[in-house]
């Protein structure tokens, strides 16, 4: 068994990750329960933090974003402060959709969207390189995304 959680409950988890808009009625059909247990396990999901909250995914390009540019960040500083400041600054920024801390040579990575080009390198000499406690950034490219799963897999045998 994955945490406190049985297999009905990863169910819902499996159906509420693949399709987060059906109904309380619709997924309790799917997980074969009726609708006021199922809605008592999924507010349960929630308030464990399981669950952390329903989001539409949305085009990129078709809102104008038609690059997408992973930023490797090196700090001069790993002090603990001072990754704290860089987290908070780049929360800050909405471009940057993902900020992850890593080990290693490279102190962070991001992923950062932008309209063209020219809105990233401005994005980059503007608000990236010029950030305190920035030794230097490292840029590549999409060319395309080969996959993209959202959460993660929820297993199926408990």
């Amino acid at each position: 068994m994955v945490g406190p959680y049985d297999s009905v409950d990863l169910q819902i988890l499996a159906e509420l990750q693949d399709e987060g808009r059906m109904t309380n009625v619709e997924l309790a059909t799917r997980v074969g329960l009726t609708a006021p247990p199922c809605l008592r396990r999924v507010r349960s999901l929630e308030e464990d933090g399981v669950i952390r909250g329903y989001h539409a995914e949305l085009d990129p390009a078709k809102l104008g974003y038609a690059i997408t540019v992973f930023a490797m960040v090196s700090l001069k500083s790993q002090a603990e402060s001072d990754l704290q400041a860089f987290e908070r600054h780049v929360e800050a920024l909405d471009q940057v959709r993902e900020c992850h801390m890593l080990n290693g040579e490279i102190d962070f990575i991001l992923k950062v969207v932008a309209r063209d080009l020219q809105e990233f390198q401005n994005f980059l000499t503007s608000s990236l390189t010029t950030a305190p406690n920035v030794a230097s950034v490292k840029t590549s490219l999409t060319i395309r995304r080969a996959k993209q799963m959202p959460g993660v897999p929820v297993p199926q045998d408990v």
